[in-house]
């Protein structure tokens, strides 16, 4: 499968060259998968508090819209995570959306900080505890929402369920960009599976730091995004990752598993 990460702006007059680019990348490349940032269209509401109804109403409805673009990318599935409001509960959720069945949720973030410049708890309810598996096509798939990469005892749980990819939507910023690849790459090694992640940038303020990546099972890097290559395609091979799941650290874990 050719799957596609990415950095891009959220700013309204970036976005839209930067999306155009994104659009003309994925098709020139054939990507049948495009993974993009978390809340990639978005103003990033949870900086600030309190909590806003009409901010809040005001990213939603700008997510909408943008979700009746995603087919403009030319790519059979889009992966990412976007505000949604249900039943009065506001929540990060992750999707997938397809040419011929259009938006599914997948699940809902659960890890959320609470910090200065981050105050999801602020913003967003928890959602789904469970990690699940997902399937685009024959890649079987993990979404690890941002700060979820970092609950490393999902990982041995995606391992059991057969992941061939994590994929991992971002808002992170360009001083964390050295520990974010390296829990990145604990995933892929840890888990046998590709790890795929976009991230927004906002190179003028510092806040976003954009290097989408795309990790090989066993660790290497095999693509990185910049500001001068905003976009890239990889191909992500599931036998490659089944494979991996027989061979060293994978294995070790596998056979101390308490047998039934």
């Amino acid at each position: 499968m050719r799957a596609t990460v990415c950095e891009l702006p959220y700013q309204p007059a970036l976005l839209e060259p930067a999306w155009a680019a994104l659009c003309a990348h994925a098709r020139s490349e054939r990507s049948e998968l495009v993974l993009l940032p978390e809340f990639a269209f978005v103003e990033p509401v949870w900086e600030s508090t309190p909590f806003e109804p009409a901010r809040w109403a005001a990213a939603v409805a700008r997510s909408d819209d943008w979700t009746a673009r995603l087919h403009e990318l030319g790519a059979a599935r889009v992966v990412g995570a976007r505000p949604v409001t249900v039943g009065g509960r506001h929540f990060n959720e992750g999707f997938a959306w397809t040419a011929q069945g259009g938006y599914q949720p997948l699940r809902r973030k659960f890890h959320l900080p609470e910090e200065p410049g981050g105050w999801e708890a602020h913003w967003f309810e928890r959602g789904d505890a469970e990690f699940a598996r997902f399937a685009a096509g024959a890649l079987g798939f993990g979404l690890s929402i941002c700060t979820e990469l970092w609950a490393l005892e999902t990982y041995a749980g995606y391992a059991a369920l057969g992941v061939e990819a994590i994929l991992t939507p971002r808002a992170t910023a360009a001083a964390t960009t050295a520990k974010w690849l390296a829990v990145g790459t604990v995933a892929a090694v840890r888990t046998g599976a590709y790890s795929l992640s976009s991230n927004r940038v906002d190179r003028a303020a510092g806040t976003y730091g954009g290097a989408g990546w795309a990790i090989s099972p066993d660790g290497a890097l095999l693509a990185r995004t910049t500001t001068d290559q905003p976009f890239c395609t990889v191909d992500v091979d599931p036998a490659l990752a089944a494979a991996a799941r027989s061979t060293y650290p994978r294995y070790v874990f596998a056979s101390a598993a308490p047998r039934r």
